[in-house]
């Protein structure tokens, strides 16, 4: 078992990784002060981990909210049926809502407790690789809208984060693959040896090798706790953290959320925000080729769909990075090193989409 904290004065959190934590009662219990909980989950990990979970709790009143499995299902309609939930089950400030499951699972949780009479607590339990890696730290709760993803949401921090890495071994392979786009992107982003380790480590990765797991997930963790401490609320480093991201969204609404899953279209995203960086003069080709094979070492798309470059486009103005109108994008200088910038020639970018999205 391995901790790190996320330092954030009074907001500060552990984050708790190892094997069979979904059933230590004891470290379960130290989160949850008060009598009532909801677990929030969906329909696949229900079937999988949710009577594990619960039966870990004595003297606590439970109750459960399932939800549809699938990015197509994070909005408002839905997280409506966790307030519904919470609102049916007479759950006051004291209560704790447990997001049991994905990236989409802990958004829509978190969401929802960040809301429910101004605010109550919760803890991410991650199941999937993305989730244990990225998402469920750092305290981006919400929901996506028709004009574009996540745009409805609060950051609101969990009391802490517990990733049972036994959770991993059902996960399907596609899934496990498109977490480990997330962890590239640390790599890109942060931390060039860690880039370094997964070009040699992948096969371990793939073949779901447990210690290697645990390093990958051990340091992307760090590495967003030192970021997330630093700039909590996004307003300038933590946007390093979307590298990939404002083309990647944009990939997923144009696709109605159904083609691809969110590290697939990241991947996407990071193959185009290099190519751009390229193209302006920021990195290398030998940069942006250690990338692509890379992802595609890792199993990952490499091909971006031909859903038009002015649909992107329009698409990427509802980024959140936008301001003043203007597209802000993280583009790399160097493996390891991001800025967020909206100082790159307009035709380059437009070039870039042309070629990637026709």
């Amino acid at each position: 078992m391995h901790t790190i904290q996320v330092d954030l004065g009074a907001a500060s959190y552990p984050i708790t990784i190892g094997s069979g934590l979904l059933t230590d009662r004891a470290l379960l219990e130290i989160h949850i002060p008060g009598r009532d909980v909801l677990v929030v989950t969906n329909t696949t990990v229900s079937k999988l981990y949710l009577a594990k979970l619960t039966g870990s709790f004595a003297q606590k009143r439970i109750a459960e909210c399932i939800l549809p499995d699938g990015e197509q299902h994070k909005t408002l309609q839905t997280a409506g049926w966790v307030f519904d939930a919470l609102v049916a089950h007479k759950m006051n400030r004291d209560a704790t809502v447990l997001a049991l499951g994905g990236g989409v699972v802990g958004d829509i949780a978190g969401f929802a407790a960040a809301t429910y009479q101004r605010g109550i607590g919760y803890v991410q339990l991650p199941t999937t690789l993305l989730a244990q890696v990225d998402s469920s730290v750092g305290g981006k709760t919400g929901v996506n809208h028709a004009g574009g993803k996540n745009l409805i949401g609060a950051f609101f921090q969990p009391r802490a984060v517990i990733a049972d890495t036994d959770a991993l071994a059902t996960l399907p392979d596609r899934e496990l693959k498109s977490g480990l786009a997330e962890v590239i992107k640390h790599g890109c982003v942060w931390d060039p040896m860690l880039f370094s380790w997964l070009e040699r480590e992948m096969p371990k990765l793939l073949a779901r090798d447990a210690e290697a797991l645990a390093y990958a997930i051990s340091r992307s963790c760090e590495i967003k706790a030192t970021v997330v401490a630093r700039d909590e609320r996004e307003n300038n480093l933590r946007a390093i953290l979307n590298f990939g991201h404002t083309f990647g969204h944009a990939i997923e609404a144009a696709t109605d959320y159904a083609r691809y899953l969110h590290g697939e279209a990241v991947a996407l995203g990071m193959l185009i925000a290099a190519d751009l960086s390229h193209r302006i003069g920021l990195i290398d080709s030998p940069v942006k080729e250690r990338l692509r094979e890379i992802l595609m070492l890792a199993g990952l798309p490499t091909e971006a769909p031909r859903i038009g470059a002015a649909k992107v486009q329009q698409l990427m103005q509802m980024d959140k990075k936008v301001m003043s109108g203007s597209i802000r994008l993280v583009l790399l200088e160097k493996l390891g090193r991001a800025i967020v910038t909206d100082r790159y020639p307009r035709a380059a970018l437009e070039a870039t989409l042309a070629e990637h999205f026709g």
